[in-house]
This record gives C-alpha cells, structure tokens and sequence, in this order.
C-alpha cells in the first residue's frame, strides 16, 4: 500500500486504564514512530492524576524512553523486550502484567465501533479529534 491522495494516514494514540477506558487520545502523522509520541499523549489526557505505570508492546522498549517517563513522570515502563536487545531489562515479574494488555487493545476495537472514527472522512484533523473524543466520551458514558 502506497500513499493515500491525502496523505499516509492517521495514527491513533491512546492511554486506557485498567477496565480499558480512555485517559488520554491524540493523532498524528503515521510516519513517526509511537516512542516520539508518548508525551504528547501523556499531555492530552482527560484526567489530572498520571498513570504510575504504563505498559506497551514491543515498541516501547527503549533505554531512553524508560529514563525519561520515570524521571520526567515517575512512570515505570513496563514493556516485553525486543529479539534484537542484548542486555535484557524486564523481567518475569513486571511481564505479568503486560498479559492485561488486551484492555487497551479493546479500548481501539471500541473505538472501531464507530465509522467515522475508524475510517478518517474528515480532511481537517480537528473534526476528526473532536468525533474521536465524542467516541470516548460515549464509552465513558456506557459504564455509568
């Protein structure tokens, strides 16, 4: 798949807590990589308090991005690492609880629910993040 006419698309990023509701979206580009994303989605949260811990994939892992989330936020990391890394950092004891990553993964099948936000019709990215916040707070609002 080459380039769409408007572009190469949209990347959604999103922080969820425990039951997999949203705390923080943002978009952007989807040619950057998600480590360069994670504080402007750490300042585009709903909510006041930051997360203690965070936990992501395989593309997370990264030395620089553990010192920074911990020093700047005093958030542990907590991410499996990658095949090609020679000096293993996590072990089996955070790693479990990577296993409840699904959560985060139902948040974005949640949000695939709705159509427009799930295929971008919108040609200016604040309509598309006002309808994706819409879609967050319709989630929010089916738990109460």
């Amino acid at each position: 798949m080459g380039p769409t006419r408007r572009g190469k698309g949209t990347k959604i990023m999103a922080v969820a807590d425990g039951a997999g509701f949203p705390l923080a979206v943002c978009t952007a580009s989807a040619s950057p990589n998600e480590v360069t994303l994670v504080d402007q989605t750490l300042q585009a949260r709903f909510i006041e308090e930051l997360p203690c811990r965070m936990i992501g994939d395989k593309a997370y892992d990264s030395d620089p991005l553990d010192a920074h989330l911990l020093h700047d936020y005093g958030i542990e990391m907590i991410s499996p690492n990658r095949a090609s890394r020679t000096r293993k950092t996590q072990d089996g004891r955070p790693l479990r609880r990577y296993r409840r990553r699904w959560k985060v993964e139902r948040l974005f099948a949640w949000l695939g629910q709705f159509r427009r936000i799930a295929t971008r019709y919108d040609h200016f990215v604040e309509n598309y993040i006002g309808f994706l916040h819409l879609g967050c707070m319709i989630i929010l609002l089916r738990c109460f």
